[in-house]
């Protein structure tokens, strides 16, 4: 699972611990089915989007609580949320590079 993944053996711990993954256990073992393999892939995914550990647990709990379709319009949710967020992000960043670039500029003109 770690080297599918690319992450640690204290990656794996802690995402059990906070009850994202529960993997069957033999003694030390820990065997991850295609469940958790699949549970693995959408937390990845969330955290590359930038969504929480909490947000993608409470997002896990809701589809095995109540299912696919109220999971999917929690997702519909979340996904909005963050774009809205990411291009917030994003238009502050253009205007700090923007403000970089200008002030390079500047001062590469008096140096000469």
């Amino acid at each position: 699972m770690c080297a599918k993944f690319e992450v640690t053996p204290r990656t794996l711990r802690y995402y059990e611990y906070i009850e994202l993954l529960q993997p069957e256990k033999d003694g030390r073992t820990r065997w991850y089915h295609p469940r958790e393999v699949a549970r693995m892939t959408l937390i990845l995914r969330g955290r590359r989007f930038g969504f929480s550990l909490e947000e993608i647990r409470q997002w896990l709990l809701i589809y095995e609580e109540h299912g696919t379709g109220p999971q999917l319009d929690a997702w519909v949710e979340l996904a909005d949320r963050q774009l809205a967020d990411l291009r917030r992000q994003q238009a502050e960043l253009a205007e700090t590079i923007a403000d970089l670039q200008q002030l390079r500029d500047q001062t590469a003109g008096v140096k000469t």
